[in-house]
Formats: C-alpha cells, structure tokens, sequence
C-alpha cells in the first residue's frame, strides 16, 4: 500500500463507504424467517420491520445520498426470498431490480459491494431445517451463482455471509435471533454449515463472476479479560472467531466489522466497567476496539488476506457521540496502518437509520434519519462531519 503523507492522512486509494441490508431497509420482505420472527408471541423484537425505510421503491434517494457524501462505494444486501421465493423458481422482476440498482450506483461513481446473505433466509429453506441442515449449503450455492451471473458485470465486490458467526449464535445459542433455540452445541453446527456456505459461495461466485473480489464479513469483539477468564474467553474466541477466520484462507479480502468490546470473566460476560458509557444496544463505547480487531485479524491470519472494515459505527441519537465514536475509531485504522497492516477502507454503518433486527427502530446507526412516516431522508451533522474527511482522505485533529 502506498505511505501516508503525514499522520493523520490515509493511503492514496483507501475506499470509504457505508452500507444497510435489505431487510433493514427495503420493506415488506415477508418471505423470510426475519418477518416471521418479529410476529412471533414471545419472540422479543420489539417492532415488526413493516415498510422499513421504503429503500425498495427509493433506493435511487439512497444512491444519491451516498453520492452527496463523496462515498466511492456502497455495501447492501440482496433479499434471497425475494430473488429465490420458492425452491429453484427464480424472480427475474427482482434479480433486475437489484440489477438496477447496481447501475444506478455506478452511474453515480459509485462502486456497488453486494453481500449475499445478510441474516436473512427464505421460509421454503426453514420448512427443510434452515441452516442447520446441510442442504442449505447446496441451496446457497445454487442462488450465489445466479445472482452473480446477473450481477458480475455490475458489481465491483462480493460479500458472501454477513457476520455468520452472530447467525449462528444469536439465533441458536442466546434466541434472540430466529428461530430463538437456544442450543450451545447446535449453533456450533449451524456455524459451520455457514462456513460451508461460505465456501460454496466463493466458488460459486468465482465461477460465475470472475474477476470480482469475493469475501467474508465477520463480527469481532475486542474481548479483554477479566480476572479468572482466561479459559472461558480463549472458549469465546475460538467459537465464536477464530474458525471463520481459519475459513478465509484464499478470500480476496475479510471484511472486519466492529462496535465494541467485551470482558470476559470465569461465567462469561462480565458486565461494563464501571464509568463507561453504555449506548442504546447495551455494549459499551469503546471505539479502540476498532483498531484492537484488526491487530488481531492481521495477527491470526498471518495477514493472507487484505482487511477492509465493512461495518463500524454507534447506535445513538447523540450525534456529537457519533461523531467522536468515528473519530477514534478511524484513529484506530491509521494506527494500525502505521503499523503495517494492510487496511484498505472503511465502511461506516449504516447510510440510515433503520430496522435493528429485535431492537427495532429505536437504535438510531444512521448518518441519515428517516422520518417513519413519511420517508422522509434528513442528513444529521455527523453525514457532513464524515463526508469532509472523506474529501480530504485524511482525520481531522
């Protein structure tokens, strides 16, 4: 990568984005287990996803918002129930909308990163066991390649599965996502038939699409330890981290995706440190985490794979607490830059505020606000703030 030119300034080429997921965004995606999940008795999702922001009908708004900010490129997620609603019967109507999508970013200069399985998944595929079926890796493969056989020429990077790691153990051993088991064994079975779609999905991609830089997005937690946690959190680590990360090994790139971090003690958790400040999602500020997570992916994967940030930012409605989380989390980024380590861009999340999953729409991530009832796009001062260092390609002191 090319030297700074001084301290604060990133490499020539570093890309800047920010990304949203379709089911957060698009509205009425209704043929998923999500949408069955929020209308469960007892499920804990405090809002339906409903119409979300409208982005299936405004996604052109979306488009020329990210332009506005001087983004190079955009991260979302096409909606497999919508594309595949049926086993093996393929929506033409919604392979083109997302086609369409793709050339409208690139008509506005901006590069579209398509991520294939954002937490979402068909009911069709539920009715025969989901994720925890073996069948599901075949499934995936299949629709991985007629997606990029529409979208190769269109698309300029590849997400296969956002954050496998938190399917697995949010839906399967904590139930807070679907279908809300709560199974320790059974979600280190979902997670790696994940990591086996993972796999089928670059080969896949590759086959159709070659050429195009294909991935994995993956949550990771700056874990601290506290007293008498050591066995517990190198436990945490390896399950719920490091055998993804063994699962990238010939990717084109990691996508390490960021908020918080964690102190780990002999039962687990061990709660917030005292005076620091917990934001609307119950984890602490802590943006270093940034910068700690790339350390680590680097050191871990002996840096085989070039890293990109494909998801960091704060759920809050204190915009100036936004703000100083990004400052000091890109810090973080030039940090480790400095350091040698191959970062080659950030994506904030997210473009807007949206649907955060069993959350619902209180969390505001958003560098946009959306008024729920009209749709209304409004750019908070934090859209500005980001978009001048974007201009600069360099952090403001």
């Amino acid at each position: 990568m090319a030297t700074t030119a001084s301290a604060n300034a990133f490499p020539d080429g570093f890309t800047w984005g920010t990304a949203t997921a379709a089911h957060q965004v698009e509205g009425g995606n209704t043929n998923n287990d999500w949408w069955e999940f929020e209308h469960m008795s007892g499920s804990g999702c405090t809002d339906s996803s409903g119409d979300a922001c409208d982005s299936w009908n405004r996604w052109p708004d979306d488009a020329d918002l990210v332009a506005e900010l001087g983004l190079d490129n955009y991260r979302f997620s096409v909606e497999w129930s919508r594309i595949e609603p049926a086993a093996g019967e393929i929506s033409r109507a919604a392979l083109g909308h997302y086609r369409r999508q793709c050339e409208g970013l690139r008509e506005r200069g901006i590069d579209p990163v398509v991520t294939f399985h954002h937490f979402t998944t068909p009911r069709w595929l539920v009715a025969q066991g989901g994720w925890e079926s073996e069948a599901a890796v075949a499934y995936f493969g299949r629709f991985c390649r007629v997606v990029a056989e529409e979208l190769g020429d269109v698309m300029t990077r590849a997400c296969t599965v956002n954050e496998p790691n938190i399917v697995a153990t949010m839906g399967w051993h904590a139930g807070l996502f679907p279908p809300g088991k709560a199974d320790k064994e059974l979600s280190y079975r979902v997670g790696a038939n994940l990591i086996a779609g993972h796999r089928a999905a670059v080969e896949a991609i590759r086959g159709a699409a070659p050429g195009v830089p294909v991935g994995l997005t993956l949550s990771m937690t700056d874990y601290h330890l506290a007293p008498g946690g050591g066995e517990q959190l190198e436990s945490i680590r390896r399950h719920a981290e490091d055998v993804f990360l063994d699962a990238t090994a010939g990717d084109d790139f990691l996508g390490v995706q960021v908020y918080t971090r964690m102190r780990i003690g002999p039962d687990g958790w061990a709660g917030h440190e005292p005076g620091v400040p917990v934001l609307d999602m119950g984890y602490e500020f802590y943006p270093q985490a940034l910068g700690n997570c790339l350390r680590r992916a680097a050191a871990y994967t002996g840096a085989a794979v070039p890293l990109l940030v494909t998801e960091n930012g704060i759920g809050t409605a204190d915009d100036d607490q936004r703000i100083a989380y990004v400052r000091h989390a890109l810090q973080g980024v030039l940090d480790v830059i400095a350091e040698g380590i191959d970062v080659r861009g950030y994506t904030y999340w997210s473009l807007l505020d949206n649907f955060e999953w069993a959350f619902g729409y209180r969390p505001r991530f958003g560098l946009v606000s959306v008024d729920r009832t009209t749709f209304a796009r409004t750019p908070k001062p934090s859209a500005g703030w980001l978009a001048s260092i974007v201009a600069a390609n360099a952090l403001d002191q």
